[in-house]
């Protein structure tokens, strides 16, 4: 495999085909070689990386997936164990939301579909967490289904590439609907490599800050390079995370992973010299000391609670919190 770096000595030849020519062409000499791209991946595979990469950075990823595949390498090995498994096993992926639906998902696969990811698009959109770009994404990485993919790095590409924009709108629009399905080829199979070539590219050389033009395989067809590069009419937002709520609700989480035994709810929230003490095991307090090292406000400590209680993330019990059942 050649570098991601290559890129072809002539232009793309103009219209749809030559766009898609070069892309792919680029992507089969480019692409990363990731596990859940191999033939050999199950659809299952394919549906927990997919849950997994959401706002996820693929290196982060790539070492909770194995493991998480290695120990529950079919739906009905997640469901047979305890939602508070998988996220525990969630680790610091972060957004742990989504072990919740990955673990209820596994449930619904093996009680209504016999313990088989489901090929048809409008049932993997009924199952628990499938949204729209999940449900298409698993149909065509999975099952090579023609169905159009749009995620933050296809947007990009399509508003640099085809409308001349620095960057999409934050949310997604109609109109980018349609264009990616304009976009796509007539062929499935040619389909399904688009969707992919196109994410990668997104996601190795057309990168939201940083792009790297001289390494595009389009970059001679691009109207937003034609254009003179122009500033985005709204810069990216970074997000903010120490002394967030979030960031404090990771340390809570942490706090109830490291341990099996309920932890009492004012050692989460109280003064500094609840955190220690006999009954629990040193991870755990070890994961106490971190929570209260942010020094946040016990307010903000309660409110993390509460909103992870709400959310079905912990369980209170008479002992304390724990991951759920």
């Amino acid at each position: 495999m050649s570098s991601p770096h290559t890129v072809p000595t002539a232009a793309p030849d103009p219209g749809l085909p030559g766009l898609h020519r070069a892309v792919t062409d680029w992507f089969d000499d480019a692409a990363r070689d990731l596990p859940w791209r191999d033939p050999s991946c199950s659809p299952w595979g394919v549906m927990v990386s997919e849950f997994m990469l959401q706002q996820t950075p693929v290196v982060r990823v790539l070492p909770v997936w194995r493991a998480w595949m290695q120990r529950w390498p079919r739906p009905a090995d997640l469901a047979a164990e305890s939602a508070g498994e998988a996220v525990r096993a969630w680790g610091r992926l972060g957004y742990p939301r989504r072990a919740l639906r990955l673990h209820a998902a596994a449930v619904e696969i093996t009680e209504r579909h016999g313990g088989r990811v489901p090929a048809a698009h409008e049932l993997l959109l009924a199952l628990p967490g499938v949204g729209a770009y999940t449900a298409a994404a698993i149909a065509v990485f999975a099952f090579g289904d023609r169905q159009t993919v749009v995620d933050t790095n296809i947007r990009r590409v399509h508003a640099r590439v085809v409308s001349g924009r620095a960057l999409p709108a934050r949310s997604l629009t109609a109109a980018e609907l349609r264009l990616a399905e304009e976009l796509m080829p007539a062929d499935d199979d040619l389909a399904v490599r688009w969707n992919q070539a196109v994410m990668e590219l997104g996601a190795l050389v057309c990168t939201a800050r940083s792009p790297r033009c001289e390494q595009c395989p389009v970059r001679e067809a691009c109207a937003w390079v034609a254009a003179g590069r122009p500033e985005p009419v709204e810069a990216p937002r970074g997000q903010r995370w120490h002394g967030t709520d979030r960031q404090v609700r990771g340390a809570i989480m942490a706090v109830l992973r490291a341990g099996s035994a309920p932890v009492p709810a004012r050692r989460l929230t109280g003064p500094v010299d609840l955190a220690t003490g006999a009954g629990l095991p040193p991870e755990s307090l070890r994961a106490l000391d971190a929570l209260h090292g942010l020094a946040a406000p016990e307010e903000q400590r309660v409110r993390a609670l509460d909103g992870l209680l709400r959310d079905g993330l912990a369980v209170a019990g008479p002992a304390g919190v724990s991951l759920p059942g």
